[in-house]
């Protein structure tokens, strides 16, 4: 029989218990945001792959899958908000980790940006369609209200999670809800019209799109793989709550499974039924017609669901706005986390009283994602869309240094047992090498300045640029960081001996 004992560690201040399963699932598929990200990605994907999206939708689960096992292993036994930069420090040392905790506040304030700009479109889109009134939707278009609109959705989203859990939960069980129902619609819509013969004439439906193999080049494997990744990325929120979660030590890990596992089923669901709907043609339907690519949803919405059009538009505009408010939990835990080991000054450890929140990092992650996004959309839309591919390098990075800090944390227990050997050894050190493999031959096609939207400077792609020059200036910080708090880096506060809040006898 298992029981919990608390440590006497000094807490961070979160409200312990206000989650459970459910809940963690649904701040789980919410951070994902499905419809958002099969919008933005169906197009792209099968540019590179064709038919073989389903394959690609299953490769990019198994490293997911992989990565998810090590943080349930190290989250059973370390749980702590701080997850990458707790774990990762408590493995290789306080360097590693502070960058490890880097990456995932990088990628956070990067996709936070990203998801105001999609629901600021969408918005304008929905005002448009509902007012039949098309011009409504050029005005995303305009700068000034683009990005002002953009900061108010922000705003708002900081501010709900400032508020706490609870103002969280009621969110987003409201607008996931309405989201997978929307979604649910389309799929069954669309395999309706397959079968009465108004899909695509020129495919039809064949186990060979479930083969990886079959994809022509390996440079295609991994662009259709990175993106994959992007689709899955947001279900280790599920972790980050941890120490505002029942059962801390297991509710967690569980729930990221059963996160990721629901995810490759709507996946494939969505992906054949737009398959065999549109097709892969470059005309009319067709998934990689140019007016289709961009925005799939948007494209095939009247077509698949006739005078409820609309909805599908109010879901994804639904999907990247609950989002945008459940992502603001990751980075604003983990600064909370680096602050409470002295990685970061004091003041991002502060919890606020009426809320037990850690209101001042997210202020910080908020801040920083509106003024990020403003800047990047005056200096050029194709900026930020460098910025949005480079996403993917910090996946991979901090998912990576995640996966192999769960093998050396549990170096000395590795072949202790059956169970050890494929969770804490195999599992992990599969997905962190599946992870660099993506982050080292992105970084190369990155090179290229016809990677991304085809920018460069000095010949060097711009999307390279980006990424590895948000490593960089990560490691820049952590200088700065390192002379005005010395000690957290002499290893003298977070060390594998450090207790955890909970542990599991």
């Amino acid at each position: 029989m298992n029981e919990h004992k608390v440590v006497d560690v000094e807490s961070k201040g979160l409200s312990a218990g206000q989650l459970g399963l459910l809940a963690s699932v649904v701040l789980g598929i919410s951070t994902i945001a499905p419809a958002y990200a099969l919008t933005a990605s169906l197009g792209p994907t099968v540019t590179e792959v064709g038919v073989h999206l389903p394959a690609i939708f299953i490769v990019g689960f198994i490293p997911m899958l992989l990565v998810a096992l090590g943080y349930r292993e190290l989250n059973a036994a370390e749980p702590d908000s701080g997850t990458s930069f707790t774990w990762a420090s408590k493995a290789f040392g306080p360097y590693v980790g502070w960058m490890g905790g880097w990456g995932l506040i990088a990628a956070t304030i990067i996709v936070l940006s990203n998801l105001a700009g999609v629901a600021v479109d969408f918005f304008y889109l929905f005002l448009a369609q509902v007012t039949s009134n098309d011009s409504l939707a050029d005005l995303t278009g305009n700068k000034l209200v683009n990005i002002v609109t953009c900061l108010v959705f922000m705003g708002l989203a900081a501010w709900l999670c400032y508020r706490g859990m609870q103002e969280t939960k009621r969110v987003q069980y409201t607008m996931l809800g309405f989201q997978l129902l929307v979604m649910a619609w389309f799929i069954v819509a669309a395999f309706v019209k397959v079968g009465s013969g108004e899909g695509a004439q020129d495919i039809s439906f064949g186990l060979d799109w479930f083969d990886p193999f079959g994809i022509p080049s390996f440079s295609a494997f991994t662009a259709g793989l990175s993106l994959s990744i992007f689709m899955y990325w947001g279900w280790d929120v599920c972790l980050t709550v941890n120490e505002e979660t029942s059962g801390s030590a297991k509710i967690p890990g569980r729930a990221a499974l059963v996160t990721v596992f629901f995810i490759i089923v709507l996946y494939l669901l969505t992906a054949v039924a737009t398959l065999l709907f549109a097709g892969t043609g470059d005309t009319g339907n067709g998934l990689q017609n140019p007016d289709t690519t961009d925005n799939v949803f948007a494209a095939l919405a009247g077509p698949v669901m006739g005078p409820f059009a609309i909805l599908l538009s109010l879901a994804v505009l639904s999907s990247s706005a609950s989002s945008l408010q459940a992502t603001f939990i990751s980075p604003a835990r983990t600064l909370l986390a680096m602050g409470h080991y002295q990685a970061l000054p004091k003041r991002f450890a502060s919890i606020t009283p009426r809320f037990s929140t850690p209101g001042f990092a997210t202020l910080v992650a908020g801040g920083a994602s509106a003024g990020f996004y403003a800047v990047m959309r005056v200096v050029s839309d194709n900026v930020l869309t460098d910025t949005i591919a480079a996403l993917g390098l910090m996946i991979c990075f901090y998912y990576g240094i995640t996966a192999f800090a769960c093998v050396w944390y549990f170096r000395e227990e590795l072949f202790t047992s059956t169970r050890n050997f494929f969770f804490k050894f195999l599992a992990p050190l599969l997905g962190g090498v599946g992870m660099a493999v993506v982050f080292v031959q992105t970084s190369v096609d990155a090179w290229d300045p016809e990677f991304g939207s085809g920018s460069s400077l000095f010949g060097i792609g711009m999307v390279f640029l980006i990424g590895v020059g948000i490593i960089v200036l990560g490691m820049v910080v952590m200088a700065v960081v390192a002379l005005r708090k010395p000690e957290f880096f002499k290893g003298n506060i977070l060390r594998r001996d450090t207790p955890s809040l909970i542990v599991e006898d």
